[in-house]
């Protein structure tokens, strides 16, 4: 089979033999992959957890499964899954001895076989393509737990989501799903058609409006949004906590950037509010199993910005393409 391996400063195919699958493993032909920002640092060796050498690169992977080992019984041979974010984290909360992640402390997707335990893997809908299903275990993923982790009921409430990326393009999406109403901003005012097409009530150019939590709470009547998705961090911090209502949720997705390690937010927001700050690492394997039923009983389609065969070309459009929605590898038929 081909395989790809994290062989720094790049990426390289190589050839090696099918595994067998072990006792409560299933053999996966994977047959898209799915990349994630993640996969760039740990690529460019910043990321939070130090990859194995040589390791099996990209968390995100959907296949078929073409055999199984002895003692396996959720899963049967024909059988479309994808791969857990984390492999050996299936509910509650996540313990130090839970993290283990594909792609990076363990082998990942990036190979036309893969062997998955079969408690790390999902069943997929199957109204989805190879492509759209490899879409899920990170970024869909992120977006549904930052939605549904606070525990409040969300039908009627007012989500805020950030830009473009992959994460809140799914927001946007799963908002809708839930009964939400969605504002989103975005520093590109030509997406706000599109923005609008996947759920998005109110669009908010923030280069134009940089000021952007006083629109979000005109919006919503001076009352201020549920719920706010930030995806930014530093940059947006602040303004995300302006914006939130009396007792509402800012989701903390990112804590550092190119510019800053650091949260600011000035005394003036959060001392005249009693928001709380949530943060989010993905989810357990219930938590995915949820989203896939979500988007199975809804008809969900996740957004695809291109689809590669090419590795390098995939990971070069990642990095500069500014893509709008999930870049994939397709590494069988389709």
């Amino acid at each position: 089979m081909r395989t790809y391996r994290l062989r720094r400063p790049e990426i390289v195919a190589e050839e090696a033999p099918v595994p067998e699958p072990g006792p409560g493993e299933v053999l996966v032909r994977v047959h898209a992959a799915s990349l994630n920002k993640r996969d760039l640092l740990i690529l460019d060796g910043t990321y939070s957890l130090p990859a194995r050498p040589g390791v099996i690169p990209v968390s995100d992977g959907a296949g078929e499964v073409v055999a199984a080992g002895p003692g396996v019984t959720r899963f049967r041979v024909g059988d479309r899954v994808v791969g857990s974010y984390w492999p050996r984290w299936h509910d509650g909360r996540l313990r130090p001895e839970l993290v283990d992640q594909p792609g990076c402390t363990s082998d990942g997707m990036l190979t036309e076989y893969a062997l998955l335990g079969e408690q790390a893997a999902v069943a997929v809908p199957e109204h989805l393509s190879w492509a759209e299903a490899a879409t899920l275990p990170c970024a869909a993923l992120t977006a549904w737990t930052s939605l549904t982790g606070g525990g409040k009921p969300l039908p009627g409430r007012t989500v805020v989501t950030l830009g473009t990326g992959s994460v809140s393009l799914f927001a946007v999406q799963l908002a809708r799903l839930l009964g939400c109403q969605v504002i989103v901003t975005t520093s590109r005012a030509g997406n706000a058609d599109r923005l609008k097409e996947l759920g998005a009530d109110h669009v908010i150019d923030y280069t134009a409006t940089p000021d952007w939590s006083r629109r979000v709470r005109e919006l919503t009547g001076g009352q201020g949004a549920d719920l706010v998705v930030d995806t930014a961090g530093p940059a947006t911090i602040d303004q995300s906590v302006r914006a939130a209502a009396l007792y509402g949720e800012v989701v903390v997705l990112i804590t550092r950037d190119a510019t800053s390690d650091r949260l600011e937010i000035f005394h003036e927001a959060y001392a005249s509010s009693l928001a709380t700050l949530r943060r989010v690492f993905v989810g357990h394997r219930t938590d995915l199993e949820d989203l896939c039923a979500a988007v199975s009983a809804h008809g969900l389609r996740p957004v695809i910005d291109r689809a590669f065969t090419d590795v390098q070309a995939a990971y070069r459009h990642f990095r500069e393409g500014s893509p709008f929605g999930k870049v994939v590898i397709e590494l069988g038929p389709a």
